[in-house]
Parts: C-alpha cells; sequence; structure tokens
C-alpha cells in the first residue's frame, strides 16, 4: 500500500522541517515544502496530494484562507489547517468552525497523526456522501418518473428533471416550500384541492395512491393528468424521515381509455351509441319506471327505406357518408336527454325519454319521417330517403331491453309492409301492431 502524499505549505523553514521529518517517521510521504499560497496551487496540480497541511496566516498576496478555498473547491483536496491559539480565537467563528480542520501550534506528534488521518477520514466519508448524492440524483434523473422528496413536515428537499419539467418549477426555487404548493393537485371527480400528500402519507404511514381522476396543476396553469404514488421514507431504524411522491404524466393512457371507451359504447362510423350502451340506458329506463309510476319512455326501431340501392348505384364510401348525414338528421329530431344510436348497417333505434303519451311518440316519429324526407345533397348527387319506424311503447310487463327492443323490431316490420315511409305501434294487449 503506498503512504499516502502529504503536501507542506509552512513559511517558517524550520517549523516546517520538523513536520517534515515528522510526518515521514509517522509512514507518510512529504514530497514537498511549499512558502506561499501561489507555489502551493501550483504543486497541488501537480503531485495531486491526498492532504495539505497549511498555516492558516500564510503570508503573501494569497492567504491561507484563498488558497484552502481553491485547493477544495477546485481539487477536491482535504486541507488541514496549522494555528496558534491566537488566531484560531480570531478566526474560530468563521473559517475554523468545522470538526477536524485544524490543528494548534504547538503540537505532539501523536496529535499531528490523530489529526491527519481524521481529516483524511471525513474527507474520505463527506466524499462517499457526494457521491451517493449524485448517484441518487442521476438515477432520479433517469427514471420516467417524476420524483419529490419531502421532509417530515412535507416540505421539498429535492425533485428530479422530470418534476421540473412538469410542475414548471426549477429545483433550486422549491427547496423548502410546501409541497402542495409546488405539485398543486386537483381531485377531477370531486373538483377539489388535493392536500400536501407528504402529510398524509406520513400520518396514514403507508403508501397511498393517487386519486384515479387526478389533475396536476402546472405553474402557468395547464391541467395534465397524473397517476402514481406517495410513500413515507424510513431510515435504516425504521424512523420516517420524510416522504417521496413518484408521478407520471398519464394523458395518453387517458386518451388511450377514452378511445377504448369509445370503441365498446360507440359506433365508429356515426358516434351514435352503439347497440351496447343504448341497451344499457333502455334498462336505466326500466329500472326507473319501476321506480316512478308517473314516468313514460319508447323505443323507436328504424330501417332506412332503399338504403342498399344508394349503396348499389353510389359505393360504399357514398353510403357511409349519406349514414353519418342521417345520424345527425335524427339527433336534430329529438331533444338532448334522448338517445339515438346506431345497431349497424342502416338500422337505428331512438329512446324517448320522460313522455306523456303514445302521441308524444308518434309526434316525433312524424318530425323523423318529415325530416328524412328533405333532399340530401352529396358530392353532387341529390338523394330522397324514407325509413319505416317500429314504435314500442313501455309498460310494466317489460323487464329485460332486449324484449321491448324486439317488440319495436316486430312493429318496424309491419310498418315496412305497409310501404315506405310508414311507423307503426306495437300494441301489448293483443300482441299485434296498430
Amino acid at each position: 500500500m503506498l503512504s499516502r502524499k502529504i503536501l507542506v505549505v509552512e513559511d517558517e523553514k524550520f517549523l516546517a522541517l520538523n513536520i517534515r521529518n515528522t510526518l515521514q517517521e509517522l509512514g507518510y510521504n512529504v514530497p514537498e515544502i511549499t512558502v506561499s499560497g501561489e507555489e502551493a496551487i501550483k504543486k497541488v496540480a501537480e503531485i495531486n496530494p491526498n492532504l495539505v497541511l497549511i498555516n492558516i496566516c500564510l503570508a503573501g498576496e494569497i492567504n491561507g484562507i484563498q488558497v484552502t478555498d481553491t485547493i477544495q473547491n477546485d481539487f477536491q483536496i482535504p486541507v488541514l489547517h496549522i494555528t496558534e491559539y491566537s488566531q484560531y480565537i480570531k478566526l474560530s467563528q468563521n473559517q475554523l468552525n468545522k470538526a477536524f480542520s485544524y490543528i494548534l501550534k504547538p503540537f505532539a506528534e501523536t496529535d499531528l497523526h490523530l489529526a491527519v488521518e481524521m481529516a483524511i477520514y471525513k474527507h474520505q466519508i463527506n466524499t462517499r456522501l457526494r457521491e451517493g448524492t449524485q448517484r441518487m440524483v442521476s438515477i432520479f434523473d433517469s427514471m420516467n418518473c417524476a420524483v419529490v422528496v419531502t421532509d417530515t413536515n412535507g416540505y421539498i428537499q429535492m425533485m428530479n428533471s422530470i418534476a421540473e419539467v412538469l410542475t414548471g418549477w426549477r429545483e433550486d426555487e422549491v427547496f423548502g416550500r410546501d409541497l402542495s404548493e409546488v405539485v398543486y393537485l386537483v381531485d377531477g371527480d370531486m373538483d377539489e384541492k388535493i392536500e400536501n400528500l407528504a402529510i398524509q402519507a406520513i400520518a396514514a404511514d403507508k403508501v397511498l395512491n393517487l386519486p384515479e381522476n387526478c389533475k396536476l396543476i402546472t405553474r402557468d396553469e395547464r391541467e395534465i393528468p397524473i397517476g402514481d404514488r406517495v410513500a413515507p421514507i424510513r431510515d435504516s431504524y425504521g424512523n420516517v424521515t420524510g416522504a417521496v411522491l413518484v408521478f407520471q404524466d398519464i394523458t395518453q393512457r387517458k386518451q388511450m381509455e377514452a378511445q377504448l371507451l369509445r370503441n365498446a359504447f360507440y359506433d365508429g362510423l356515426t358516434a351514435l351509441p352503439n347497440r351496447v350502451l343504448f341497451l344499457d340506458r333502455l334498462k336505466q329506463a326500466i329500472e326507473r319506471r319501476k321506480r316512478r309510476s308517473d314516468y313514460n319512455f319508447a323505443v323507436l326501431f328504424l330501417d332506412l327505406d332503399g338504403f342498399q340501392g344508394i349503396n348499389d348505384r353510389l359505393g360504399h364510401g357514398m353510403g357511409d357518408d349519406f349514414l353519418v348525414t342521417i345520424a345527425r338528421r335524427l339527433e336534430s329530431c329529438v331533444r338532448s336527454g334522448d338517445t339515438v344510436g346506431r345497431f349497424g348497417g342502416d338500422n337505428f333505434a331512438v329512446l324517448l325519454e320522460e313522455i306523456k303519451d303514445a302521441t308524444d311518440t308518434t309526434n316525433v316519429a312524424k318530425r323523423i319521417q318529415d325530416t328524412l324526407g328533405l333532399p340530401l345533397n352529396l358530392n353532387g348527387h341529390q338523394i330522397y330517403t324514407t325509413a319505416s319506424i317500429g314504435i314500442a311503447l313501455n309498460c310494466d310487463g317489460y323487464n329485460e331491453p332486449e324484449n321491448l327492443l324486439r317488440d319495436a323490431d316486430i312493429a318496424m316490420y309491419r310498418a315496412k309492409q305497409q310501404g315506405k315511409a310508414h311507423y307503426s305501434i306495437f300494441d301489448e294487449a293483443n300482441n299485434t301492431n296498430s
């Protein structure tokens, strides 16, 4: 094992030689003795010592304190000051307030040996701590998630670069700030601000997930949907020392979920509710009828007259445009609380809610016929269409939406048998059509 190199910076020649001899007898390597700050800095760059032993009151243009700052900041080499007690009294409130940073003259060999070893050991510990912190910061910055660390009071101690990007705050601006001030969160379902999550996790003493519809309000007041969790931080003894909040932008995930939802419940061509969603709303209407005897509703089932001929003459592309236009016309014939759905092909269904009697339903059927009868211009082609409409009115006998829809379909086929542009009401009492 190589002996540690120590650079001695002392302008008292006799003392410098004594220190050098003592250190060499203790097994250290003292390759140089310098007498000025300027020369000391040059020698540090040349020999890269393990420690610099320097007179704090060094004479010259650059004093001992200035030399120390340069060596520690530019070269990251530990410095041990040599000082007299009178000098220590003057400087102790400033430069000599760190443990194991100085040794008082006169000193014995054992004192010097202990001071040197402690100064080197302290530097090694600080270096490991600094490297550990840098490694942790590097890990934080390499994560794909935002990370914010707080103390036990919920005040921010550090945050990574992704957290800076998402929140709009820089790390040097947020140290010591309340977490909820920087990471301003809102529960989208409750439309309420979420209080300091770090304090909540520490109080609950467990990992907490962010609310399902959690939104981050950025510094420039943008809204970003986020998700993940917050957890208490414990030391090696199990004591809670703070909390860590990990979160990420889930905008893409929310968009994918919304698209999957639309694919599951809405028609891809017309954007109308599909059969699944229509039946769900019809089931809700049936349940509502069970609770309210004065609640009435009806289902209209439509089949466009002559749609296949439009496809054959003008092509499927034009047929799709035609169906989209029909969907918009149907929506214009009903109220916002009603539902227009597409069941595929040229079949549509309408759920009319809160109606008074059958007349309300037939009025809507007539309005649909009149609206569909208006000429439709598509890419230079003028198209006329009509629809056969079957109507099923609610009654206490219906418990399943499929049955109501079935009867509306039966009524629609009866209307189609009567010719184009007719509607027919299913008569449940006689199981016939009127």
